[in-house]
């Protein structure tokens, strides 16, 4: 097997839990590790229908789509989808609860913004990337989750939340930039590059900064 087709998303996991199911609602996170700016949660949903269809040519894992064709390809994801949402939590509110809670937060708004366009949670299971479930304690039991390994990678309607997640939290943190230029957002979209930390030991932190987070021991991610 090559690379590339191990890095397919399929639709196969999905098709399995729609014999139990009427509908699959695949959630991913981004922003979890930034310094700065919101966590966001990204919820597509697919049925039978959608099912059988072709994902979408180019769809993967945020992570691994070049900047300059997210935008793009999160537009063709969320066309095809049955629908699509994505729940943010402020860097307040991280600081406030923690990250954990606050990305249940985020997954939750993302869900009650689902439910009002008429999605039955009743009838649908949720996929949750990862292996820790921060989704049930914050939506409560009338949500099932599954937590999945790698969900963004092998789950087409995870990867398709990924992407449109991602494009939506850096076109956020890329407005942010035009008030904050200093902290160079238009390029590390909040994480730790060493010149956002730079920017940091100059200009201290903003009002869009996670201060309960400790900056200096933090990863140069770019």
């Amino acid at each position: 097997m090559t690379t590339s087709s191990r890095t397919v998303p399929r639709l196969t996991l999905e098709r399995q839990l729609l014999r139990e199911y009427d509908l699959v609602i695949s959630c991913d996170e981004v922003g979890r590790g930034a310094l700065a700016g919101p966590v966001a949660v990204g919820a597509t949903v697919t049925d039978a229908a959608l099912s059988r269809r072709r994902v979408p040519e180019g769809l993967r894992d945020s992570k691994l789509v070049p900047e300059a064709r997210r935008a793009e390809l999160a537009r063709r994801a969320a066309g095809w989808v049955v629908d699509s949402a994505v729940g943010w939590a402020s860097s307040a509110e991280i600081d406030e609860i923690g990250i954990l809670p606050a990305l249940g937060l985020a997954a939750r708004r993302a869900l009650a913004e689902l439910a009002a366009h008429g999605v039955d949670m009743s009838r649908a299971i949720v996929i949750l990337d990862g292996n820790h479930d921060y989704i049930s304690r914050a939506a409560g039991p009338r949500v099932t989750v599954r937590p999945v390994i790698k969900a963004d990678r092998d789950c087409a309607g995870a990867a398709a939340a990924s992407v449109i997640a991602k494009v939506a939290r850096d076109e956020l943190m890329v407005g942010l930039h035009g008030d904050l230029p200093a902290y160079q957002w238009v390029r590390n979209k909040g994480y730790a590059s060493s010149e956002h930390r730079a920017a940091i030991l100059e200009h201290g932190v903003s009002d869009h900064h996670r201060v309960s987070w400790a900056f200096a021991g933090a990863p140069t991610l770019f």
